[in-house]
């Protein structure tokens, strides 16, 4: 492992991994031994002006890894004898987290995400820095619910790591940006880091344009509401100062007892995969342990790994998400590889008999949903696009609909020890938890040991849900579009109708019914769609959009659902046809369907919290 080596290697891999993918820009920090080996700077931080990026003195948002050195800040409080672990948070804060069966959250619980929070969406980002609350009223105005108890589930929470960060504002009496920067960046050396937002005027001309593509228009300067979970920008080099304090036993940053216990302490709560340390979380590769942190938002993608017996550590960010969201392929790729140079290693891996393999694979079979999820809000509908499903492959093998490989296709996986799989001429690994001989949560051991995936009740599966939901909405629509056609066929013709008053009245409000149920359903696709696609939308915009479809949406369904029943009541005692009738039968089951749908991922209810 030495520099020239590095660079060729470096610039081999990522000049043409950013070309290929519509990149913009990246830089890529080695460390080793107390000191940088190399640092590079490829591609453009603005593409219209060809600013190139400049390792030392260009900035990058830094989004999910800022909570390294949120984690850091805390460990230094504990050290001393500000914070306990092992404390209800509530004993820090000026308003409550509820405990759930009784069990109350605590620090530990923050630092391994297994404080058991839904997801927040609501507030988390924006553009305009006048929307952007102070970190405690951030938290107040919307607490999560608690959808586990404490310890027990890995489920990744932006705020229970901003909560950390606002326990180190009430413990210190000094804000968060003013800590970490006495505290955290003046020791480490990083001159040009911050988590103020917008940034300082020194720092602005510095900052590197963010883009979806990088033949595409930069994207404005993306804030966190959430500040100590992802508002870090900073340069290359200052994240290589970082790196170099941690693998210094903690450095000018904490005394070497204290970074032990931050790096060793591991919850394994699906062994023998990787597990979480405390803020950092495992990534270990070749038979070499590995501590990392990724961090991703719309438009800059990072990520840090450090070897703590090498001394060794490696950093990379991009400012564009590149063609088909590549930033996280490039980086994933760029770890494995840089691990099989420098830390070659051959696996030896055991194998379960066939027989044994085939059985295991039928039991992982079913549909799962993340730990980390929208559980009760509108947003909770996504699911419907979004939960993974567990097939067999042709020769009895495990099929997984996430996490492909580079290629985008499919991972094979071999079975290596009872309910262990690993990725066939690869590195990841997969584990299942089995419960009176049923697997019901499985994990992934490639940089995600924060987040599970659960086995969902069959009442709330896509795998039919989905299916049915989609027939049905077509058979709406046909029915929709065929109601004014056959008016018009027979007003063309001079055919009544046949149907008595009553029958008459039932037949309309059905299909009136029908297409308000359609265009009801079209209205939430758009309107999630719009929410998700811009933070400024998160931030309370389309509260009016949202309030109109949560009093519209009831109407139509159950609207829907009365009028299906009463018209099916007429179709059967009436003299009508076998097509009226099976018609009649399937708009029954229709509106049941979007009934269930609605109940069940919560487009009939009401609030704003999401």
């Amino acid at each position: 492992m030495e520099k020239a080596d590095l660079d060729a290697w470096l610039d081999g891999y990522m000049l043409y991994a950013l070309k290929r993918g519509d990149a913009a820009g990246a830089v890529v920090v080695v460390v080793k031994d107390g000191a940088v080996l190399t640092q590079r700077g490829f591609g453009f931080a603005d593409v219209a002006t060809r600013r190139p990026v400049d390792p030392e003195t260009t900035l990058f948002r830094q989004a999910s890894v800022s909570k390294l050195v949120t984690w850091t800040a805390v460990m230094q409080l504990v050290e001393q004898g500000k914070i306990d672990l092992d404390r209800d948070v509530n004993a820090y804060l000026d308003f409550r987290i509820p405990a759930f069966d009784g069990k109350p959250v605590t620090m530990r619980n923050l630092m391994t995400h297994t404080a058991g929070f839904e997801e927040v969406q609501r507030g988390l980002n924006s553009y305009d820095p006048a929307k952007v609350p102070s970190l405690g009223a951030a938290l107040k105005r919307q607490v999560p619910y608690r959808i586990f108890a404490p310890g027990t589930t890995p489920a990744y929470s932006n705020f229970g790591t901003s909560l950390a960060g606002y326990i180190v504002e009430r413990v210190s009496g000094l804000s968060f940006d003013d800590y970490v920067e006495r505290h955290i960046f003046t020791p480490a050396g990083m001159t040009r880091s911050s988590f103020r937002q917008p940034l300082p005027a020194s720092l602005r001309p510095l900052m590197a344009s963010g883009y979806m593509l990088g033949s595409g228009k930069p994207g404005p300067f993306e804030l966190s509401s959430l500040s100590p979970s992802g508002g870090m920008t900073a340069s290359g080099a200052d994240m290589g100062r970082f790196m170099i304090a941690h693998l210094a036993d903690g450095g000018a940053l904490m005394k070497p007892a204290t970074a032990a216990q931050m790096h060793r302490t591991i919850l394994r709560l699906i062994p023998p995969l990787n597990g979480m340390a405390l803020g950092f979380y495992e990534q270990n590769i070749n038979g070499r342990k590995a501590l990392s942190h990724a961090g991703d938002s719309l438009n800059f993608h990072s990520q840090l790994w450090i070897f703590p017996e090498e001394k060794v550590g490696i950093y990379m960010s991009m400012n564009a998400a590149g063609r088909q969201n590549v930033s996280g392929p490039i980086r994933s790729h760029l770890f494995d590889a840089f691990a099989d140079r420098y830390f070659p290693f051959t696996l030896r891996d055991g194998r379960v008999d066939a027989r044994t393999a085939r059985d295991h694979a039928r039991l992982m079979v079913g549909t799962y949903n993340k730990t980390r999820r929208l559980e009760s809000s509108f947003l909770k509908a996504m699911e419907l696009a979004g939960q993974v499903k567990v097939s067999l492959d042709a020769e009895g093998g495990i099929v997984l609909s996430l996490s492909p490989g580079l290629g985008g296709q499919a991972r094979k996986w071999v079975e290596i020890e009872p309910f262990v799989w690993r990725e066939l001429g690869g590195k990841m690994r997969l584990a299942a938890q089995v419960d009176n001989g049923r697997v019901v949560r499985f994990s992934l051991d490639s940089g995600s040991p924060y987040v599970a995936f659960d086995r969902v009740p069959w009442y709330l599966s896509t795998a039919w849900l989905t299916p049915a939901f989609l027939v049905s909405l077509g058979a709406l629509l046909l029915t929709a579009i065929a109601w004014p056609a056959a008016a018009l066929v027979r007003r063309r013709y001079g055919v009544a109708s046949g149907l008595s008053p009553a029958a008459r009245k039932s037949y309309r409000l059905t299909r009136g019914f029908a297409a308000l149920a359609v265009a009801v359903v079209a209205g939430w696709i758009l309107f999630v769609s719009r929410l998700v696609r811009d933070f400024s939308s998160l931030n309370g915009e389309l509260d009016g959009v949202l309030i109109a479809l949560q009093l519209v949406t009831p109407v139509a369904f159950l609207g829907l659902f009365a009028s299906a029943v009463w018209n099916i009541r007429h179709v059967w005692t009436e003299a009508r046809g076998r097509f009226a009738k099976f018609w009649g039968i399937v708009m029954l089951i229709a509106a049941v369907v979007l009934l269930w749908v609605g109940v069940g991922f919560h487009l009939i209810g009401f609030g704003t919290r999401f």
